[in-house]
């Protein structure tokens, strides 16, 4: 089963995954990551396979991609990843996964980062 199809549903308008849910490699899903290039590369790293658009940039970069492909936004904590997975929410796109805990989790829990 889809990692989308088993996430819970936000209000807002995505749905909610764990760092728990998520497996490597990312199957189904793309991974996008809107913390800033220093973060992404920092001391928490960032998921393998990450693809790093700021949050001021989602909804820019967003214009080209398909908005029926599953996607995984990851912050820091949840915040940053939350506002970016509800942006493109009301952009239209249909399977948006918010990382709950975001980056903070994901080491907590210590799952395999890049760096």
């Amino acid at each position: 089963m889809a990692l989308f199809d088993t996430a819970r549903p936000n209000p807002a308008g995505f749905r909610d995954v764990t760092q728990a849910e998520v497996t490597l490699p990312a199957q189904g899903y793309r991974v996008i990551d809107v913390r800033e290039p220093a973060e992404f590369t920092g001391e928490l790293g960032h998921i393998a396979g990450a693809t790093l658009v700021p949050l001021a940039t989602v909804t820019a970069q967003a214009m080209t991609w398909n908005k029926d492909e599953a996607l995984l936004v990851v912050c820091k904590a949840g915040g940053r990843s939350s506002n970016g997975a509800q942006a493109l929410s009301k952009m239209g796109f249909s399977k948006v996964m918010n990382l709950v805990g975001g980056m903070l989790a994901w080491n907590a829990a210590g799952r395999p980062v890049e760096k």
